[in-house]
């Protein structure tokens, strides 16, 4: 037996998943990208995964923490299907199975998303009888694998009279330059049924595993054989990877980036206050006053960026109101809009980290819709629902307390980027973004906490989650070895909706330093903050703690992010040299 057989045997696996999952990919393309079995498998992990997976997931990959998990999805997939092709070449009906499983769970998944319909289960179908046939013709075609690859070689010459079976030759090619198991006495005839003393010559219908005898467990592969098993591979391989990007090229070119071009958006009856000189103290490595929409954070549980088209979208403001009203983008754009910096922070960001963001944000106020439609007693919650059938929950006197909550049609003085939660998407200063920053929104349910629990809530996180008072050192960074001398330090703090009124940094446990605040636009917004420190040299550890508007200092106390968001001072080491 070769000892690639075995291997050959995982490539047959791993070609015909591969050919599988390239076809529902490009049938995807037609029914819509949610339908993908690869975005469907994935979504299911995402809801169904426990909550310390998926804070891992955050914690080592943050934002890239989707690309990971379908990469993942990917890996297992292509294990998965390996094990399989072995397994076929035993029994191709097990490997059949193996096909027809995959695909039931592709469907299956499929009809868990959000506005799923019959047609969502064709990409994991089609894709599934692709990859069957594939199997089926590696398995039966043109390499012949052994059934046992993986079982050790049966001796095919014939026992003697006084001593045990000969040997296995184990060169695959004999010394003549031919398959192993003809003879290699150059006197003997290559035609003759047997070579006194030695094994059956290859053909002889006493050769297991010969031309005109079974197939058996001490079969070679011969080259011809090997090479066309290899081609065949190869070009399946590159097939399914063409079909692959050409399905995701396709589902790209169905979004709604033209649509989003063309939009003009209205000017604000009120805008934003300009940023105060002196606001960005441009320091190297200090984080900008205001974040690009490029370099803005994105948490959310999409695998794939929902493409709503403006044109279709509606707004349902219903459940416990006096008059519920359905609202179009048309609708929304004729009213009146405001402008404003908010800073939005995500309840997964560590001490120090950088999950979060400020920006310029235009939209219409959620309080003047709240008024209109006329909440009733006892609707504490407003429940936004995504298109893709994500849920948070805000409370209602937060909506309506007087702060800029927005359902925002704009960022930085552009239509919403469709990651960002293109066309609307809700803005609240003061709340993290798991219970109030709802993208792809589509509707506004007034309920109770008592009678609804939002997606997070069931996962193991606080029902409610202001904003905790934090601060940052950005500059000095650990890997730095200032001199010794004056040295910046200089940082960002924040505490939306109630403001920063004091930061103060200290050096090895000493006293606390007051940092200098730089100017800010509203306590909606993070503030920059800088301290000159007169650095010695040695090994020196930086800590930095902030104060609110309210007179409560962040607490040292550490602790992770769930339920509520993370506590405790940051802190960085750095040699001076």
């Amino acid at each position: 037996m070769s000892s690639t057989t075995p291997r050959f045997a995982a490539l047959a696996g791993v070609a015909a998943a591969a050919a599988a999952i390239g076809t529902a990919e490009l049938v995807a393309a037609l029914t819509g990208p949610r339908s993908s079995p690869l975005v469907a498998v994935g979504g299911l992990v995402v809801d169904t995964a426990p909550e310390p997976v998926k804070r891992f997931g955050i914690e080592v990959f943050g934002t890239y923490d989707k690309i990971a998990l379908l990469v993942g999805t990917a890996l297992l997939l292509g294990g998965f299907a390996a094990l399989l092709g072995m397994l076929a070449v035993r029994r191709l009906t097990v490997g059949l199975a193996g096909i027809v499983v995959f695909g039931g769970i592709g469907a299956a998944a499929a009809l868990t998303r959000a506005g799923a319909d019959a047609a969502d289960v064709l990409p994991s179908l089609v894709g599934a009888v692709v990859g069957g046939v594939a199997l089926w013709a590696f398995v039966a075609g043109p390499l012949e694998l052994d059934p046992w690859p993986w079982s050790p070689p049966t001796p095919v010459g014939p026992a003697s009279a006084t001593g045990p079976a000969a040997e296995p030759d184990p060169d695959p090619v004999g010394t003549a330059g031919v398959p192993d198991g003809t003879a290699t006495d150059p006197t003997a005839s290559a035609g003759s049924p047997s070579v006194p003393g030695g094994p059956p010559a290859l053909g002889s219908p006493s050769v297991p595993g010969g031309p005109s005898g079974p197939a058996g467990p001490g079969r070679r592969v011969d080259p011809d054989s090997r090479r066309r098993f290899l081609t065949g591979v190869g070009t399946v391989l590159g097939v399914a990877a063409v079909g692959g990007v050409a399905g995701r090229w396709l589902a790209g070119r169905q979004g709604v980036s033209a649509a989003r071009e063309a939009i003009t958006l209205p000017a604000p009856v009120s805008a934003a206050p300009a940023v105060p000189a002196g606001a960005d103290l441009a320091q190297p490595g200090l984080t900008s006053y205001v974040t690009s929409n490029r370099s803005f954070y994105r948490i959310d549980t999409a695998l794939v960026v929902p493409q709503v088209d403006p044109t279709t979208w509606q707004l349902r403001i219903h459940g416990r109101v006096r008059n519920p009203v359905t609202l179009s983008y048309a609708d929304l754009l004729a009213r009146p809009m405001v402008e404003r910096y908010v800073t939005l922070a995500c309840v997964s960001n560590e001490v120090g980290g950088d999950l979060i963001g400020n920006a310029r944000w235009l939209g219409v106020p959620i309080r003047e819709l709240l008024d209109e439609v006329g909440p009733l007693d006892g609707a504490d919650q407003v429940v936004g629902r995504s298109v893709d059938g994500w849920t948070c929950g805000t409370p209602t006197a937060v909506l309506r307390d007087g702060r800029d909550a927005l359902l925002a049609v704009g960022m930085n003085g552009e239509p919403l980027p469709v990651q960002h939660g293109f066309p609307v998407r809700m803005v609240v200063p003061g709340l993290y973004g798991y219970v109030s920053a709802c993208k792809w929104i589509t509707e506004l349910e007034l309920t109770s906490f008592a009678d609804f629990d939002a997606y997070w809530v069931p996962r193991g996180w606080s029902a409610q989650g202001p904003v905790k008072t934090q601060s940052r050192i950005d500059t000095p960074r650990p890997r730095n070895r200032p001199a010794a001398g004056p040295v910046t330090v200089a940082g960002v703090a924040w505490a939306q909706h109630r403001g920063i009124d004091r930061v103060e940094v200290r050096v090895d446990e000493g006293p606390w330093q007051q940092a200098q605040l730089a100017p800010t636009i509203s306590v909606d917004t993070w503030v920059q903050w800088s301290w000159q420190w007169p650095a010695t040299p040695g090994e020196h550890t930086l800590q930095v703690r902030a104060t609110d508007s309210t007179g409560e200092t962040q607490t040292g106390e550490p602790r992770g992010v769930a339920p509520d968001g993370a506590t405790g001072w940051h802190s960085v080491t750095l040699t001076v040299t």
